[in-house]
């Protein structure tokens, strides 16, 4: 864990800015981020709620379970991990997290009124065939 002198005020002021601004992640750390939020496997929240000149988000990531684990790939340093993410790539990521959602909404709304009997269990009869015969 990270240790700052309070005897020099410039330099906590200078940290405090710094988790104010946020984090720019590396590309293949944000692709891991946004399949995690793709997921629903994040919980994001403004960084400072009550001042509005923050516009970092904090950003707490959870590890993908079942069949996605086994798929996803994930650095051993964003599993279970709390990150301060910038305005620009939270932004971003917070429209992954909305597209993930509605898409799986939409599978789900789907599956709902599949009819997986006819798919199994009905085979038309071929066209040109006999007439009022079954085989």
């Amino acid at each position: 864990m990270k240790t700052i002198q309070l005897t020099d005020v410039s330099a906590l002021k200078n940290e405090l800015n710094k988790y104010r601004k946020g984090k720019k992640l590396e590309i293949p750390r944000f692709n891991q981020l946004a399949r995690l939020a793709y997921l629903g496997r994040l919980v994001m929240t403004p960084f400072d709620l009550e001042d509005p000149s923050v516009e970092s988000y904090l950003v707490h990531v959870m590890p993908p379970e079942g069949m996605a684990a086994h798929f996803i790939d994930l650095d051993e340093d964003l599993q279970d991990a709390i990150l301060i993410l910038d305005a620009e790539q939270a932004k971003a990521i917070i429209e992954v997290l909305r597209q993930g959602v509605q898409d799986r909404a939409r599978w789900y709304q789907e599956l709902n009124q599949r009819d997986f009997y006819f798919n199994a269990f009905y085979k038309p009869k071929p066209e040109g065939g006999e007439s009022g015969q079954e085989g």
